[in-house]
């Protein structure tokens, strides 16, 4: 208390005492000081706490808030402290009050520590469950095999000639990605991104019927044409080895289409070369053909596509299960052995094919079938969103609709099991992409209905990266650079995203285990309700195009990758559509 408080409460002690009760009651202050009880309710919810003479200065201002007037017979028998207030009391009744109230304050110490303890009981039940969860199945991460100091020295020294390769697969720049910048030009979802052979360009198509392609560094569109699809274009990549000059796409209507950017900025038309009786999600391109590669529909056909055909689409299989069509959502050819190419859709199973050997009168066709053991006979429907092929061919990357992603190795025989699985996301909205990022595959990288961008270790299925990606709510589609550390991203927005290592530190990764929580906790409550996958997609498709028919001057059915309804009832194109003039175009229109 400042000397100005003190001399002004001076006068009042001369008024209520007399100098020697003033000090007799002084000496008995200081010598109880140190049992009196505070509570303290705004810093601790009413936790209670001693107060000894170190602490008077600091809970002055509290301590007096907690006077018990009623119980003193005289409201003006108060003596004033130097640091609060007390009432006065006879000794002998002092004592019995003190006890009582050091009895209620202890009762109420234990009745708020024991609904403290219960709550933190069931909060570490929660979490410890939440926990064991996510790291079942994992492991320890791995030490980092690329060191940056030793890979600047022996490049500077010009030992290594494989810097920027090593460095994309470096644990230490995934954990510094960040968003770069966002490339706008689209007015509908974005469904797809493509980096060219070299790199210098990327291809994206959206609900809005338009391709773009990109010089993606400077943010400037190179080239932008109408597709020639009548709906949502699902995917556009370049052709390998073919100067970037060729460009295929499929897209909602079933088409498989062409498009020759060989004269650009004057390109000519597009051209139709496919016809499926479904949408057609996914292109799966041959590594170094710049001619030929395959499609697949919910039609449940597998085509494939040679440029140099007079002709060029022919048929491959039907997928089915026992006599049963399986609509496919998802195609992938394997690196190192081209014949052989991988498939998913409307079932659990994923399906091998090697273009030599297929005999439809023999296991349909299949040259082996894997499947995660518990969803082999599981009630819940799980269908397969988006497999792909690591770079060398000996792994296979699934992931499952509103389940997990899965690891196969692809050498494994017919049945196998998984080897590995990532966690944490949530696939449930859209038919939603996965991909390996690395040039060892060393990531798996996947979008998830919360809206952000997960990347795990592979070998250990630890989450090392967790970025918010779309404010639409979806990420679909994940491209790794061919040669360089970055990412492009696209999904509900009207905008692909270019991600890089810029950021100064390491990502906390913030959030993560809430969203994690959240993200399990709606998987398992659709579950408990058996939520028909079905009905479920075909609401938010409604919801999608009833959203957005202020935004289109024509309605059309927007979302992406959104289930459609059966194959068979999905297109009402006949034999002959098919068969149509495959010089059916549209005009391409530079930037």
């Amino acid at each position: 208390m400042s000397d100005n408080e003190s001399s002004a409460d001076s006068p009042q002690r001369s008024l209520l005492n007399s100098p020697e009760e003033q000090s007799e009651m002084d000496a008995r202050r200081e010598t109880s000081s140190d049992t009196e009880l505070s509570l303290n309710l705004p810093g601790d919810g009413g936790i209670l706490s001693q107060v000894g003479p170190g602490d008077e200065g600091t809970d002055a201002d509290v301590s007096g808030e907690y006077i018990n007037f009623e119980g003193t017979e005289d409201s003006d028998q108060f003596f004033v402290c130097e640091e609060n207030l007390s009432p006065y009391r006879p000794e002998g009744e002092e004592a019995r009050g003190a006890e009582a109230e050091e009895r209620g304050a202890a009762e109420e110490q234990r009745q708020v520590q024991c609904n403290e303890a219960n709550y933190d009981q069931y909060l570490s039940d929660e979490d410890r469950a939440l926990e064991e969860w996510v790291t079942s199945e994992t492991s320890t991460l791995p030490r980092p095999r690329w060191q940056i100091v030793s890979a600047l020295r022996e490049r500077q020294l010009g030992s290594s000639a494989r810097f920027v390769y090593e460095a994309c697969g470096a644990r230490l720049f995934v954990q510094r990605f960040h968003l770069l910048h966002e490339l706008e030009g689209h007015h509908g979802c974005v469904n797809t991104v493509h980096f060219n052979q070299r790199g210098t360009w990327l291809a994206s198509s959206s609900d809005d019927l338009k391709v773009i392609v990109w010089d993606w560094v400077r943010k400037h569109p190179v080239l932008e044409f109408m597709s020639g699809h009548k709906n949502n274009v699902f995917q556009a990549k370049f052709l390998p080895n073919c100067g970037d000059s060729t460009l295929a796409m499929c897209a909602r209507d079933g088409q498989v289409r062409i498009a020759e950017l060989s004269a650009i900025p004057h390109c000519k038309n597009t051209k139709r070369v496919a016809q499926h009786r479904g949408a057609s999600h996914k292109l799966a391109l041959e590594p170094d053909s710049p001619f030929k590669f395959l499609t697949s529909g919910e039609d449940a056909v597998v085509f494939a596509i040679d440029l140099r055909q007079g002709r060029p689409a022919s048929r491959v299989v039907v997928t089915k299960e026992r006599e049963k069509k399986v609509g496919l959502y998802t195609i992938h050819v394997n690196p190192a052995n081209t014949y052989q190419f991988a498939v998913g859709g409307r079932d659990q199973f994923v399906r091998i094919y090697d273009q030599r050997k297929i005999d439809e009168n023999e296991n349909n066709g299949v040259l082996k079938k894997f499947c995660p053991h518990h969803l082999v006979n599981c009630e819940s429907k799980a269908n397969i969103t988006c497999l792909v092929y690591s770079h060398d061919g000996t792994e296979l990357l699934a992931s499952y609709n509103d389940e997990d992603i899965y690891l196969f190795n692809s050498s494994d025989g017919d049945g196998a099991q998984y080897v590995k699985k990532y966690k944490g996301h949530r696939n449930n909205a859209t038919i939603k992409g996965v991909n390996f990022y690395g040039p060892r595959s060393e990531f798996v990288v996947s979008g998830s209905d919360c809206g952000h961008i997960f990347l795990w270790e592979k070998s250990s299925c630890q989450i090392v990266q967790f970025m918010e990606g779309d404010k639409g709510g979806t990420i679909n589609c994940l491209e790794p650079h061919p040669y360089l550390p970055v990412m492009a991203t696209s999904g509900l927005d009207h905008n692909a995203k270019i991600w890089a290592p810029t950021a100064e530190a390491t990502t906390e990764l913030t959030g993560l285990k809430n969203m994690i929580k959240r993200n399990k906790q709606e998987r398992d409550e659709d579950r408990m309700h058996h939520t028909d996958l079905f009905d479920s997609h075909m609401l938010w498709f409604l919801m999608r195009h009833l959203t957005q028919r202020g935004h289109h001057q024509r309605q059309r059915a927007p979302g992406v990758g959104v289930m459609d309804a059966e194959s068979d009832e999905s297109s009402t194109t006949s034999s002959s559509s098919e068969e149509e003039e495959n010089q059916d175009h549209v005009q391409c229109l530079p930037s």
